[in-house]
């Protein structure tokens, strides 16, 4: 993606099922959890940078001895910064208690981080300021093991006002109005209930030690979950340890955010996505399965673990992003979905360089649209094929002679690439343009000026900036007739609600293009209808989304030709056009993660419509605050 975004987070569980001392004896070491969980992390690292944070449980610990810890960090390799304070503990312990150090019950008890249940989460912080606060896990505390837990996820809630305002209503007082500590606190408060019932049924019948061990048996997190989520309105794969050892991760009634899980006789692992599961534990793809929507994978004290419904599921509609751009492409489902992206584009292309392929130069933006140019490729032998078939079987005409048909291969260069990292310590816009226009850089003396085209493959255009002020700049320095910039995702009109950095909408090209057709068109007023609407029905429930009356008046090719002209440099030589992936496309390419809203502006919930008409209000307003 040319246009950087943030988006996401990522989440790493690992339990393990066995007494600490069976890892020492069968890895040889005290930190395989630890080492694995690393690993889980820094494989997704492309899920979050902001910040990392890691929790620790230990089970059964005596009284007196700490059995939680946590570090989080936002330094700016959170992850290293994190297990190297870790691994100085293990260290420490090694070298002053060289004979105890592999002594499971010993390690436990005099050393933080060597319990049984582990959570790594890892930030992209989607708006506000990226401080420590902020930074998963989150611990909520008690002086009561089963009532202390710890949260972390990759969510985002729209609906926070009515949330914040149920917890006021039950006695509580947040001490922020922010996604993460509304959903600790609502189900931290389930979880007291639980814990509360669980007590009241035997208070007459044991002590309250007892009570203390039967508590931590007999609760049933997807109860407590069932109570506290079920007036949540987002997209999350979300992911709690409670103090006496239980843990669960749960999924959304979408299936919005991603959640995939695998256990074995050793170990229950839950992560963001399957390639780290299947590297750190060298498992196959098929052993690793996908935690259903409304559905929570929950982990007892004893480490026995099951799939429960704990929301009515709905229509899964998965984010399409993460098979287009935001998952590691070396899962073998997404590395096929993006090729299938660029096989399906070759009609469209073919139409835009007038299926002169002798005078054309395939390339693509590195690196994550490369899956979508090999089968772009694919799809470019399939029809030279065809070509040759219609020649020396069917005898059909040609312009050429058939020994260039035969030894005809499409070109493809390496035109683009990204040269370096520069950081944005300009903050004079001019000059800061200035800046990211080097950001790239070309492969000089492979074109032939004037004469060839050039098909460069994205897999995103969001914001056009890049393309605007460096990209399109740079190409044309080379001289090329005519440059198809081609997107293998559709025009991304509509902000996201659920996690991903993409909340004003007037920071679209496909919303600049809009507003500049209808500028042209003499339908400025439609602005004021749809703003009308969208103020009258503002606190109502059950908004359509007013938005897509605006995109209705015209066709995605005159979307397409207005944002290949806004994003035209002045004194461009070379002829440019835009060419986007169709939204029917998309859903053959990825048929089982048809979250289309950031395409179609159809949300998988009614928080998602508020959003909309919200964001198109402050746009209206002049405002530049976030949506929800």
């Amino acid at each position: 993606m040319s246009d950087f975004i943030k988006h996401e987070c990522g989440i790493a569980l690992i339990r393990l099922r066995k007494p600490l001392n069976f890892y020492i004896e069968k890895y040889g070491t005290p930190a395989y959890a630890m080492n694995k969980l690393y690993l889980l992390m820094e494989k997704q690292h492309n899920r979050g940078q902001d910040g990392a944070g890691v929790a620790n449980i230990k089970i059964d610990i005596k009284p007196g001895y700490r059995y939680i810890s946590r570090y989080r960090s936002i330094q700016p390799q959170p992850i290293a910064d994190i297990f190297k304070k870790i691994s100085k503990k293990y260290r420490k312990a090694q070298k002053e208690n060289p004979q105890k150090f592999y002594n499971g019950q010993w390690l436990k008890e005099n050393v933080a981080f060597t319990g049984e249940l582990w959570l790594g989460h890892l930030r992209y912080g989607t708006h506000g300021e990226n401080s420590i606060e902020q930074v998963h896990p989150f611990l909520r505390q008690n002086n009561w093991r089963s009532r202390n837990l710890v949260i972390a996820g990759n969510f985002n809630m729209t609906n926070v006002d009515d949330l914040f305002d149920k917890l006021v209503s039950i006695g509580q007082h947040p001490k922020e109005k922010v996604d993460t500590v509304t959903v600790m606190e609502k189900i931290g408060h389930f979880l007291d209930l639980e814990n509360q019932v669980i007590f009241d049924k035997y208070k007459d019948k044991f002590s309250n030690q007892e009570i203390t061990d039967l508590i931590a048996t007999e609760i049933d997190l997807a109860r407590v979950l069932e109570r506290s989520c079920k007036d949540f309105d987002g997209g999350y794969a979300m992911a709690g340890l409670t103090g006496y050892g239980g843990a669960f991760v749960a999924r959304d009634p979408n299936g919005i955010r991603p959640a995939y899980y695998y256990a074995d006789d050793e170990v229950v692992v839950v992560a963001s996505e399957k390639p780290p599961i299947k590297m750190a534990f060298d498992v196959e793809f098929n052993e690793i399965r996908e935690i259903k929507p409304g559905h929570a994978l929950t982990i007892t004290k004893d480490g026995q673990y099951n799939e429960h419904r704990f929301i009515e599921p709905k229509q899964k509609l998965s984010c399409s992003f993460e098979r287009i751009y935001f998952s590691r492409g070396t899962d073998p489902d997404i590395y096929t979905e993006r090729k299938m992206l660029g096989r399906l584009l070759l009609p469209q292309i073919l139409k835009s360089i007038n299926f002169d392929l002798k005078n054309t130069v395939f390339s693509y933006i590195p690196n994550t649209a490369e899956s979508a140019f090999l089968g772009l490729l694919d799809s470019l032998d399939v029809y030279l094929i065809g070509k040759r078939k219609d020649v020396f079987l069917e005898n059909k005409p040609f312009l050429d002679s058939r020994e260039e048909l035969l030894s005809f291969r499409p070109r493809v260069e390496k035109i683009v690439l990204k040269d370096a990292k520069l950081r944005t310590f300009i903050t004079d816009i001019d000059h800061r343009d200035d800046l990211v226009s080097h950001v790239y850089d070309t492969t000089y003396e492979v074109i032939r000026k004037g004469i060839d085209s050039i098909v460069i493959l994205d897999d995103s255009i969001v914001r056009g900036t890049t393309l605007e002020r460096s990209i399109l700049t740079l190409i044309d320095k080379i001289g090329p007739k005519k440059i198809v910039v081609v997107s293998s995702a559709p025009q991304i009109r509509y902000p996201d609600c659920y996690g991903i950095d993409m909340s004003r909408m007037n920071e679209f090209i496909a919303f600049r293009a809009l507003m500049a057709l209808l500028k042209e068109n003499d339908m400025e007023f439609k602005l004021d209808e749809v703003y009308d609407k969208a103020r009258v029905t503002e606190n109502r429930d059950n908004q359509p989304n007013y938005v897509k009356e605006l995109y209705d008046l015209f066709t995605q090719d005159e979307i397409s030709r207005k944002i290949g002209e806004i994003v035209t440099p002045k004194n461009m030589k070379s002829e440019v056009e835009i060419v986007y992936q169709t939204v029917e496309n998309l859903h053959r390419a990825c048929p089982n993660h048809l979250g289309d809203w950031y395409f179609t502006g159809h949300y998988p919930t009614q928080g998602g419509n508020r959003v909309v008409n919200k964001s198109f209000m402050n746009f209206m307003e002049g405002l530049t605050v976030r949506a929800y």
